[in-house]
């Protein structure tokens, strides 16, 4: 397989190999199987959410109720860092 990428691309990558005293093949292949993991672990948990909510083992809340449970945690959290 081969990939291209702009001029400012490989220049990043160039570096970040360099700084790692690695090829940059082997900096592409680390982030690829590092991406798969991370996609194959959020598909396995969001695969068991459904599963728990098709059982009724929980319950889902509609957006803006999600919405303000995130504020209000982040509200505290500042207060907490403050």
């Amino acid at each position: 397989m081969e990939v291209q990428f702009t001029p400012e691309v490989q220049a990043k990558l160039d570096q970040m190999a360099r700084d790692a005293g690695r090829q940059p093949t082997e900096v592409i292949e680390d982030a690829v199987v590092g991406l798969y993991d991370e996609l194959a672990y959020t598909r396995e948990m969001l695969d068991r959410r459904c599963n728990e909510m098709e059982s009724g083992k929980v319950q889902g809340i509609d957006g803006e109720e999600a919405y303000r449970r995130l504020m209000e945690k982040n509200q505290a959290r500042r207060q907490r860092q403050a």
